[in-house]
């Protein structure tokens, strides 16, 4: 199985995406085979629990995928990357919800075979040990189909977790930089403030020496002026 995106660049996680959905198509096409090779033999149908749970858990790995690529692509500088890479990670995202759709018709439809077969045997009513055979093989089969459908829920759970988990880090991360800029607003307003006090000061201790100065040439002219008309 395919790891979860830890850090990796956008274009790890999408060939790790491009593989995955390779796989789980290939498994998908196993599973549909399964299902018309007993349909033909039996009349019936009888599920691969494993290989249906495996199944949907890649698909909602390639969905994790999407959202950590959903999230990296928007910080692309470039406007033409940019777009290129959302129309890849919205191919992929579709590729993904077009092979749980048919996941979920498979499910569908199995669920109904075992339920007319098991109806079929319960109105044939025989007494014989092969009806209770039947019954007990598709009662089995029905079980198997909860605990499939079971590990399917919890599956879609922890993936609706993981999105609301990575959305809320989104955010949180856009609130930061938001803040981080503001920061960076007030720390240049407060280095300008500082430059036009200092600048101020400046001038005030430029007008008081021009002041000093004036007064006491103006004290020199006079006395000058006394001594010489004295």
């Amino acid at each position: 199985m395919e790891g979860v995106p830890s850090g990796g660049t956008l274009s790890e996680i999408y060939q790790r995406s491009r593989r995955l959905l390779l796989r789980t198509r290939d498994a998908l096409e196993r599973l549909e085979r399964l299902e018309s090779t007993t349909t033909a033999a039996t009349g019936g149908g009888l599920d691969s629990p494993e290989l249906s749970t495996s199944i949907k858990r890649d698909i909602i790995q390639v969905q994790s995928f999407c959202v950590e690529m959903d999230r990296l692509w928007r910080s692309i500088g470039a406007k033409s990357q940019r777009d290129l890479w959302r129309r890849k990670v919205e191919q992929v995202a579709e590729e993904a919800e077009s092979l749980k759709e048919s996941l979920d018709k498979y499910f569908l439809r199995n669920q109904r075979r075992m339920m007319e077969a098991k109806e079929r045997a319960e109105l044939l009513g025989r007494a014989d040990g092969d009806s209770a055979h039947v019954l007990r093989i598709f009662d089995d089969e029905a079980q198997a189909m909860q605990s499939a459908r079971n590990s399917s829920r919890m599956l879609e759970e922890s993936f609706a977790t993981g999105v609301a988990i990575l959305s809320k880090y989104s955010e949180q991360r856009e609130r930061l930089k938001k803040a981080q800029r503001k920061a960076l607003d007030v720390l240049n307003n407060v280095g300008l403030s500082n430059s036009v006090l200092k600048l101020i000061e400046r001038r005030h201790r430029v007008d008081k020496l021009i002041k000093y100065a004036g007064m006491i040439s103006t004290i020199i002219i006079l006395y000058a002026f006394w001594r010489w008309t004295g």
